[in-house]
């Protein structure tokens, strides 16, 4: 990190490999893991401004290599991966966890007391699932991968496309849910 526009601090629970970039450590402002490493950057990879870190207590975050993560939002309670030389676009949200209840009525008891928390953040419910991006992958503006999802190694996301099911390497995704619409060639 060169210069920051943001006034606050890397957190020291972080490892950036060699050459690795983190363009401002607004990322961090909803960094809230206790692991000793809650976050590892790869060599030569770039986490770019306006990316979000949205790390709960137990959450860990690895991108890879030469990955590059481009205004992207990462929710994590458990662990979030990207492969060694993956892409990730701007508006992407990558999501272990839901954070709240599918039952509306318990969904309405976390909302209702979130006003008293500090931070104000929802509480992970321990229905997380790790988010794994594998070597080569890229995933297009505005995806969303959803929790427990495994893009495979060279694998495309196309834009917008809202990803739950797993993709296989190769593979070329897009929809809403996404459908593998054709396969690379290597």
């Amino acid at each position: 990190m060169m210069t920051d526009w943001h006034p606050g601090t890397i957190p020291p629970n972080v490892a950036r490999g060699e050459s690795a970039y983190i363009g401002t450590s607004y990322s961090f402002t909803r960094y809230r893991t206790r692991r000793s490493v809650g976050l590892r950057v790869g060599r030569g990879a770039s986490l770019l401004d306006l990316t979000v870190l949205d790390v709960g207590p137990r959450g860990r975050v690895v991108v890879g290599d030469f990955a590059l993560v481009n205004a992207t939002r990462i929710i994590c309670d458990a662990e979030v991966t990207i492969g060694d030389f993956a892409l990730v676009g701007w508006g992407v949200v990558l999501m272990d966890t839901y954070r709240v209840p599918f039952e509306a009525a318990e969904r309405r008891k976390v909302l209702h007391a979130l006003p008293r928390r500090t931070p104000r953040c929802l509480p992970g419910t321990g229905g997380s699932r790790p988010v794994h991006v594998g070597r080569g992958a890229w995933i297009g503006f505005g995806a969303c991968v959803l929790p427990g999802v495994t893009v495979g190694d060279g694998a495309i996301v196309a834009a917008r496309a809202v990803v739950v099911d797993d993709v296989p390497p190769d593979a070329v995704v897009a929809g809403n849910p996404a459908r593998v619409v054709r396969r690379r060639r290597s």
